[in-house]
């Protein structure tokens, strides 16, 4: 697992945070979501119990909830790993968050979204265009993930915004696994000002092309081609495994 992660779970344990299992699901969740925990990374309970400083059955009962939640792999007698999907499940996972977050924002522009919920996303908005510009990948990727849960959260349909909040963590792991390497960001200029203007005039088919365009584009950004047969990819990320294990 990334050195730097680490220093930052053992920076708010000095700072005397509270460690439970919810605690680490959010730690590991957040460190995939930001892509510093790749796919495929090694999640050894022994080595996750000494970074949190909890015994081995908290960090079982946190594993279990990140499988839930499709973001680690968990295999009878095998250390657990950051997901690493297949390309068929890559496709068919952005194809249900088309769906599911076009109708999403759709029902959004019907209802109206209230003036200070708009201000916070079109502020997200800002903020990602300013880490883009500032090259820090990490909060870009933050800011933009922002609007997306933001969006989930309020959903007028309750069961669309808990499948589109797992859909976008879904999406985060296959882009961290799919990026094309020459690609240092997966910024589309002008993508969430067009959604959010479709949200603020209540243009229910604005946002939902606006929605369907973002993510066929995202999409493109991926290396999705052939892969070989040998091909290891727990292999590749072996090195990053098991630095400051």
């Amino acid at each position: 697992m990334s050195q730097s992660w680490r220093e930052d779970v053992e920076a708010a344990i000095r700072a005397g945070e509270r460690i439970s299992d919810r605690h680490i699901v959010e730690q590991v969740r957040q460190a995939v979501l930001s892509q510093r925990l790749p796919p495929g990374t090694r999640l050894p309970e022994v080595a996750l119990g000494e970074i949190f400083g909890v015994s081995r059955s908290v960090v079982r009962r946190a594993l279990t909830r990140l499988s839930a939640e499709h973001v680690i792999d968990q295999r009878p007698n095998q250390v657990s790993r950051v997901r690493a999907p297949s390309v068929e499940e890559t496709r068919e996972t952005f194809a249900a968050r088309r769906l599911v977050e076009g109708e999403v924002a759709a029902l959004l522009a019907s209802q109206g979204l209230e003036p200070e919920v708009l201000a916070s996303l079109e502020a997200e908005a800002r903020a990602e265009t300013e880490a883009y510009g500032r090259g820090d990948e990490p909060r870009r990727i933050a800011h933009s993930l922002a609007i997306h849960h933001r969006l989930a959260e309020r959903s007028p349909n309750r069961v669309l915004g808990a499948m589109l909040t797992d859909l976008v963590l879904r999406t985060s792991i296959v882009i961290a696994l799919y990026k094309r390497p020459s690609l240092a960001s997966c910024y589309l200029k002008g993508d969430h000002p067009r959604l959010l203007e479709s949200l603020r005039e209540g243009d229910a088919e604005g946002a939902r092309r606006a929605i369907e365009r973002h993510l066929v584009s995202l999409e493109a950004l991926l290396d999705l081609g052939p892969r070989e047969e040998e091909t290891d990819l727990r292999a590749i990320f072996n090195g990053i495994a098991s630095a400051g294990v």
